[in-house]
């Protein structure tokens, strides 16, 4: 597909019950980005997008069931070096965070936590990534 996405992406959504994870992956599904499931820690059973995606409480669980190679993030400032450790922790092969504002000190600790790892970081503060024709992340 390109050179960050996996071949056959499988994508789970951090934060999806949020405005902004949900407003971003209704516009990824529209670019038939293959979403399997969002991530939202409490709300794990839920459904939304009318039913087509599931909820789980952690980007294990969501991977274990769903076979999910990739997450994008979208939670806010103060959690999102949580989130991409839980999403690395997975063995996630890209994550892409979309967050801004993220304090320095906290990318710092995901820096080096991901020097021994193999996933793959794009953000945070990005636009996010596009394979022509494919997906949208």
């Amino acid at each position: 597909m390109s050179i960050l996405v996996p071949k056959e992406l499988r994508l789970i959504v951090q934060g999806i019950t949020g405005n902004e994870g949900l407003f971003h992956t209704r516009q990824m599904l529209q670019y038939n980005t293959n979403i399997v499931a969002g991530v939202s820690p409490g709300k794990g059973g839920d459904w939304v997008l009318d039913g087509k995606i599931p909820v789980f409480d952690t980007v294990k669980n969501a991977v274990d069931i769903t076979g999910a190679n990739a997450s994008v993030v979208f939670v806010p400032a103060k959690y999102t070096a949580d989130a991409i450790f839980e999403a690395v922790d997975a063995a996630l092969d890209l994550v892409v965070c979309i967050t801004e504002g993220v304090p320095v000190m906290d990318m710092m600790r995901v820096k080096e936590f991901l020097r021994t790892k193999k996933t793959r970081l794009v953000g945070p503060n990005c636009p996010g990534l596009i394979v022509p024709g494919k997906c949208i992340i």
